[in-house]
């Protein structure tokens, strides 16, 4: 999956944004407050919305007014463009959210396939204030003269986005197909101290938004995928000098705790002994040798505690898995970071008169030249010339 197109009106700070050209990976630029977490919050506003509904993920932000946009009433809307392989259709999705007698109402919600370069799309679901209809027929979509059929659906509250409730059954596939996407994205919020305790002894396949289960991670990854588990551990002993080895144990009262083996000591260290890079990156390769990618991963200034030699190889990591399905958005303040960067990649954000302007590093003529004649752009970023030349 690949999102080629992103809009957002009046949400915080994102007051009419549109993102277009989207790569599989693409780094966001910009001094603090001009709206970088904002963009990712998108994504956890989505995902609240669909695990609970519209009201709790307004609720967790500070209700509605505090999410909309100062100085206007909304609606708030979100639409994406993507496609589920590089052959596949268009599909869009769109989102608008509003007010009624003072309650959150989905005032409409579409789910839509385009038929050829021409073609009328398929409205696969369409629904208003919690009404609504939905295609039965799927799987004659693409085919000549194919006429769609659909049920009359009502939801149980206006606040409760469709495709949650119609992605639990089977004959709405391309619905359920949609949900889970937004279900399987992962922002993270990587904590180093939630990361440095120890857990209940059980089962974790990926690495939680906090990351406070890295030690199950480990454990699943040494047991499961052995092979993944050895490239993590010869990666470690490329970037922090002095490990040699990392395991997950468990501990008599029934929690499992890593520990890092310093090749100059007899005895490994357990994790809240080790510094926050080690432990930083240590998740971070976890992560980004998953077995199963996300379909889209975000990540926050991963440069944070991390040694600036580490950052170009990381860099390479973040592409890498991006090329195996899973499409990778990351923000950064870090010149070295962003020289490992294509300039393709590059979106950088910027505030004017209170809202976020983003704008694409390749569209812009001066600093494309700049690029092509040998700068780079993290050289460019820390002489803040993005933005400055005309």
């Amino acid at each position: 999956m690949q999102i080629e197109q992103i809009s957002v009106k009046n949400f915080k700070t994102l007051k009419d944004v549109k993102l277009t050209q989207i790569s599989l990976l693409s780094v966001f630029i910009g001094p603090n407050g001009s709206g970088k977490s904002t963009l990712f919050d998108v994504f956890g506003f989505l995902h609240d919305a669909l695990i609970h509904n519209v009201r709790q993920a307004l609720q967790k932000r500070g209700g509605f007014k505090e999410v909309v946009t100062r100085g206007e009433e909304g609606p708030i809307e979100f639409e994406f463009k993507f496609r589920e392989s590089s052959d596949g259709p268009l599909v869009t999705y769109s989102l608008k959210i509003g007010q009624e007698h003072g309650s959150p109402v989905v005032q409409r919600e579409l789910l839509q396939y385009r038929r050829g370069q021409h073609g009328q799309p398929w409205r696969f679901l369409d629904f208003k204030n919690g009404k609504g209809q939905a295609v039965t027929n799927e799987e004659d979509y693409g085919k000549p003269n194919a006429e769609m059929r659909r049920d009359v659906q009502v939801l149980e509250s206006p606040d409760i986005l469709a495709i949650k409730g119609l992605g639990q059954f089977q004959k709405f596939r391309q619905i359920s197909a949609f949900r889970r996407l937004i279900e399987d994205w992962h922002v993270s919020d990587f904590h180093i101290s939630e990361a440095r305790g120890t857990q209940e002894a059980g089962f974790a396949e990926h690495i939680s938004v906090l990351g406070d289960n890295i030690a199950l991670v480990a454990q699943y990854m040494f047991e499961q995928h052995p092979l993944l588990f050895s490239k993590v551990l010869e990666k470690m002993r490329e970037r922090v000098p002095g490990v040699s080895h990392v395991d997950a144990i468990n501990t008599p009262d029934g929690r499992i705790v890593l520990r890092f083996q310093d090749g100059s000591f007899k005895d490994p260290f357990v994790a809240r002994y080790v510094s926050d890079g080690t432990i930083k990156m240590f998740a971070y390769l976890l992560l980004l040798h998953d077995p199963k990618p996300h379909p889209l991963l975000c990540v926050e200034e991963p440069e944070n505690q991390l040694h600036p030699s580490v950052l170009l190889p990381l860099a390479d990591e973040f592409r890498e898995y991006a090329r195996r399905g899973g499409q990778v958005f990351v923000s950064t303040h870090s010149p070295d970071f962003l020289n490992a960067i294509k300039l393709e990649e590059i979106f950088w954000l910027q505030k004017q008169h209170g809202v976020t302007v983003i704008n694409r590093a390749m569209d812009d003529e001066t600093i494309r030249r700049l690029v092509v004649e040998g700068d780079l752009p993290g050289y460019l970023w820390k002489q803040e010339l993005f933005g400055t030349l005309k």
